[in-house]
């Protein structure tokens, strides 16, 4: 395989981290290693690879061998694999069960999600990643004591499967009333949970502003998601150049060169119809991001 392009020199005064990208901007489409070529070819050396069953099905033992015979030969890393929110292949329109809700309290029910997590962190006995990215609650549920115990339960399962293959857990902070920054650290406070979190910025923007969520998570943060949106839809819009974003990004960058070694600027962004030539416009926005000045 070719080695990426070179990156442009950046000097100290502008944004410097690793590049990590999605498999989210595909993820409508069976994952193939033309994907994976193209996002190497682009100069981009990490990847996560988003879980959903019609782009990657982690039951589908012939594509995750054909991947992980890719890997093998490859210099692109991966990253992270998103854990799966839908057991199904149709964004769980096949019926409320097919939602993968570690929250759920019916314990046989929680049983049967933990299992279909499991399932795809066997990946990682084919193909070894560092992080499982794992929500706490689905979008816009409320608080709930109790949900939050089911969590924990879950939560302490899943880590033990994922630790006995060399995989870290992390809670992305999601728009719900349960895994907000501040309720995410309230969740660690009487859980006792050894967690980290991946920071997602279009999510914080949505909540509490992506500065108070750093301020809050900042130590735990090992992974990010990057996307746009308008501050109250989850979007997942490119950066700059997609019309609709409200995130400062200038201010956005600038937290996060808090700690630059310690996570990848990693992209999140939408499959959509209407995106032609998705990871080139990917790059454009890695090149936006890299040039703005962090001192302003």
């Amino acid at each position: 395989m070719d080695a990426g392009p070179e990156r442009p020199p950046v000097t100290d005064r502008f944004l410097l981290m690793q590049r990590a990208l999605s498999t989210h901007l595909h993820c409508n489409h069976h994952l193939t290693t033309v994907l994976l070529d193209r996002i190497w070819d682009a100069g981009i050396p990490l990847v996560e690879i988003f879980c959903a069953r019609q782009h990657l099905d982690y039951r589908d033992k012939a594509q995750i061998s054909e991947l992980s015979y890719w890997f093998r030969d490859s210099e692109l890393k991966l990253h992270s694999l998103h854990s799966p929110m839908f057991s199904d292949d149709v964004w769980g329109r096949s019926g409320p069960d097919s939602v993968i809700d570690i929250t759920e309290p019916v314990k046989s029910k929680r049983i049967a999600k933990v299992d279909e997590i499991k399932r795809a962190l066997e990946i990682a006995e084919a193909i070894p990643f560092r992080y499982l990215i794992q929500h706490l609650g689905v979008s816009g549920a409320e608080f709930d004591e109790r949900k939050l115990d089911a969590g924990f339960s879950a939560l302490e399962e899943i880590m033990l499967f994922a630790g006995q293959r060399g995989v870290e857990v992390l809670i992305e902070n999601t728009p719900n009333a349960m895994a907000s920054a501040e309720r995410l650290l309230y969740f660690f406070e009487i859980t006792h949970l050894k967690l980290n979190v991946c920071l997602d910025l279009g999510h914080a923007h949505i909540k509490e502003g992506i500065e108070q969520a750093y301020r809050l998570l900042g130590p735990r943060i090992r992974s990010t998601h990057v996307h746009d949106n308008n501050g109250k839809q989850d979007l997942h819009l490119f950066p700059f150049l997609d019309e609709g974003g409200t995130i400062e990004w200038g201010r956005a960058m600038k937290t996060l060169c808090a700690a630059p070694d310690q996570y990848p600027l990693l992209l999140e962004l939408r499959d959509a119809p209407d995106v032609r030539q998705p990871i080139e416009r990917a790059r454009r926005v890695f090149e936006r991001l890299e040039n703005l000045k962090i001192d302003e």
